[in-house]
């Protein structure tokens, strides 16, 4: 009789880790979605900033031609940070700075430089610093 309560017992005990394995199967499977989705959310916020900086770098390269010298130097500084936040990009951004300064200087006369060649001097050298 003890080895019928035993084997019974241990009957139960596989039945039992059998019913958990069926019970965590579905479970783990919905696991699966809820991670996927996490990634593909983070995969897409990233590159939706990454969108919104190129639409940032596409107006400032066009605003560094500007009559105005208030949003030319704003178009320096927006190039500067877009430096510091997407390093991947600095050398796009440098290439286009170092552009607008030799347009700049070409037209220099030896005096004070503008704020503009100024500003793009200034935003080279701190990425110089780094």
């Amino acid at each position: 009789m003890e080895t019928l309560v035993h084997r019974s017992e241990i009957f139960r005990n596989l039945a039992l880790t059998a019913a958990a394995a069926v019970g965590a199967s579905p479970a783990w499977k919905n696991v699966g979605p809820g991670t996927t989705q996490a990634g593909t959310a983070v995969v897409q916020a990233e590159l939706a900033r990454r969108a919104h900086v190129m639409e940032l770098f596409n107006r400032a390269a066009g605003q560094l031609g500007d009559d105005k010298m208030e949003v030319r130097l704003a178009a320096i500084y927006i190039l500067g940070e877009i430096t510091v936040d997407f390093p991947d990009l600095s050398g796009s951004v440098f290439k286009l700075l170092e552009n607008q300064l030799d347009r700049k200087m070409a037209d220099f006369d030896g005096g004070r430089a503008p704020f503009d060649a100024r500003a793009i001097a200034e935003v080279v050298a701190k990425e110089g610093e780094r």
